[in-house]
């Protein structure tokens, strides 16, 4: 009977059941086979409501959500045009930044695809890039980001491992600033190739560009050094972002009004945030059930047969994670794995924040790898390609992203330079 149910759920997973239910009923499926009472899955929810840390996520949800109405994402390109349209193919690092500063801040690739690629995809192929190297690159850059304060996913990572968010957050600056700069290399290098002109470098242009988005910029510096210096926590910090940009948006741009336009941006970010909460809510369960069967030390005893060093265990965590990035969003991803590795990552002496930028990474790349990585949905319904042509346009930054994986997995100063640095 039970090996029926199993294999029954597997095949409606198969056909489209959505991921949180499917969690949630191998939870209950196992919990039951090894004769655990229901109500663990029940109160793992209520342990998940009550973590202080996590009501950072409604609030930075809701700022991105603001953010991304108005006149913002208009502003930050031109800003970002003004300060690298000049070089060889500098349209497309303009891309790679904008879309990178913008994932920071809403911690939704999908949302970066959506609604910076209408604007940035046209650009491109205006200024005689060709399409599937405009279509890989804004595909691409949705992902970057990750890495910046104040990410959603670095937050969930320290509240599930344990890790210091500061440290996270200082950790992941330099991995993903080699990770925006090694694709912004590769669009120089093809700028230069096809030999695209360029406007000169106009100081009264990037002035009037850095004095519209003067107020935008700074957001997720203004995060990290509150954060940082202990100055407010991270909720504190998301709360504090909302009321920024409220008052900016409200009252200098006067681009929103609070009684019209914020409700209903209210309501689809809260939308976005049930989403999150209930796919939380029904990993923690699942991963209850992997506790009580004891599944990260049957995992860690079969590693341990698999693999005899670090560098191998790296290897193969690497491949496992970018499967997992295509599967499932990196929220539930967070949850469910993160208690599986840890213990590996801690038998061969991997320092856990190390751990956590390299699952970030492995992640972002699983959102890009075909055939099934989301940002390669997202783009085909937002620019109405078919998959096939966004999977190959995809390729060769999938790449590079694979070559700069390497560095930031077998070269753990990268991570771990900063945050020792500021200690």
């Amino acid at each position: 009977m039970i090996t029926a149910l199993a294999f029954l759920l597997v095949l409606l997973t198969l056909s489209g059941l959505p991921v949180f239910a499917a969690m949630m009923a191998a939870a209950m499926l196992g919990l039951h086979v090894n004769q655990v009472d229901l109500s663990a899955i029940p109160l793992e929810i209520y342990r998940l409501a009550n973590a202080p840390v996590l009501l950072a996520i409604p609030f930075f949800t809701f700022a991105g959500y603001l953010l991304a109405e108005g006149g913002t994402p208009a502003r930050l390109i031109r800003f970002s045009r003004n300060l690298f349209g000049w070089i060889p193919g500098g349209l497309g690092v303009v891309a790679l930044v904008s879309c990178a500063f913008f994932t920071a801040i809403t911690g939704a690739t999908g949302i970066t695809i959506v609604a910076l690629g209408g604007l940035l995809l046209p650009a491109l192929v205006s200024e005689k890039y060709e399409q599937s190297f405009s279509l890989g690159l804004v595909t691409s850059a949705g992902s970057l980001g990750l890495h910046f304060p104040p990410s959603l996913p670095i937050i969930l990572y320290g509240f599930v491992s344990g890790v210091s968010i500061e440290a996270l957050f200082i950790g992941g600056i330099l991995p993903g600033v080699f990770l925006v700069g090694s694709l912004s290399l590769f669009s120089i290098y093809t700028g230069s190739r096809w030999k695209i002109e360029r406007p000169p470098f106009s100081g009264s242009g990037f002035l009037s560009a850095l004095k519209d988005a003067a107020l935008e910029i700074p957001i997720p510096f203004l995060v990290l050094a509150g954060i940082y210096t202990g100055i407010c926590t991270a909720t504190e910090a998301g709360a504090l972002t909302v009321v920024y940009v409220l008052f900016i948006k409200i009252l200098i741009f006067r681009e929103l009004n609070l009684f019209k336009d914020v409700p209903n941006i209210m309501l689809e970010s809260m939308k976005m945030v049930g989403g999150i909460m209930i796919v939380l809510g029904a990993a923690l369960g699942f991963t209850n059930y992997l506790v009580d069967a004891f599944i990260p030390m049957k995992i860690l005893e079969w590693m341990e047969g698999m693999v005899g060093s670090r560098i191998g265990l790296l290897l193969l965590m690497n491949i496992f994670l970018i499967l997992v990035g295509c599967m499932m969003d990196i929220f539930s991803a967070i949850l469910v794995v993160v208690p599986l590795i840890m213990p590996l990552a801690a038998k061969f002496g991997i320092d856990p924040l190390h751990l956590g930028i390299v699952f970030l990474t492995n992640l972002g790349i699983g959102y890009n790898t075909p055939p099934i990585g989301i940002n390669l949905f997202v783009a085909s319904s937002r620019f109405n390609r078919p998959i096939t042509e966004i999977s190959r346009a995809t390729l060769p930054f999938l790449l590079i992203m694979l070559i700069v994986l390497l560095v930031v997995t077998y070269w753990p100063p990268l991570t771990l330079f900063l945050p020792g640095l500021m200690k």
